[in-house]
């Protein structure tokens, strides 16, 4: 069952994340207190922070937040966790579809993500450097990925994406 993350939740769904990023190598492991600091700053997207429940426990999640290019604001996906013991069965895939679904209605125009290159095209993302829109770090240009949420929704809109000040912090 999929539904939007409540505050009861919030230490559950911190583990989730702490234990889906532990083995990732381009991880600074620190992604459940980047989400603890995006749920106190404006960027912060209630409705499109999604838990997966199994049984009333918290196995999967997904989180977005307001990014800008240039003056125009966009969604920032990111993280996307599923519990060590469960992925591989889709969990994943039904967040992210799931908040897509969500996400067209959002009012945003699009959604910037960095993450693996063979799984996110399969959800419509490109790369972003197709539409001349660049990380603000130094990222491989496969990973760095943009999905248009309808068609011309980027028309005119490129540059460096501008992410909310916690993704900033620690530079």
């Amino acid at each position: 069952m999929i539904r939007q993350e409540k505050a009861s939740q919030f230490e559950q769904i911190a583990s989730v994340i702490e234990k889906a990023f532990a083995n990732e190598e381009m991880s600074d492991h620190k992604e459940h207190l980047l989400v603890e600091k995006l749920r106190q700053d404006p960027a912060y997207i209630p409705e499109l922070a999604l838990v997966y429940l199994e049984n009333n426990e918290v196995i999967g999640h997904i989180f977005y937040s307001e990014a800008f290019i240039g003056d125009h604001p966009v969604l920032a996906l990111a993280p996307v966790s599923v519990s060590p013991e469960h992925q591989g069965k889709g969990i994943g895939t039904q967040l992210i579809e799931a908040s897509l679904e969500r996400a067209k209605w959002s009012g945003f125009s699009a959604i910037v993500l960095l993450g693996h290159a063979q799984f996110y095209p399969r959800f419509g993302f490109e790369k972003a450097s197709q539409y001349n829109i660049s990380a603000p770090f130094d990222v491989p240009d496969e990973n760095f990925m943009v999905l248009p949420l309808y068609k011309g929704s980027l028309q005119g809109i490129e540059g460096t994406v501008q992410y909310a000040p916690p993704f900033r912090e620690g530079e």
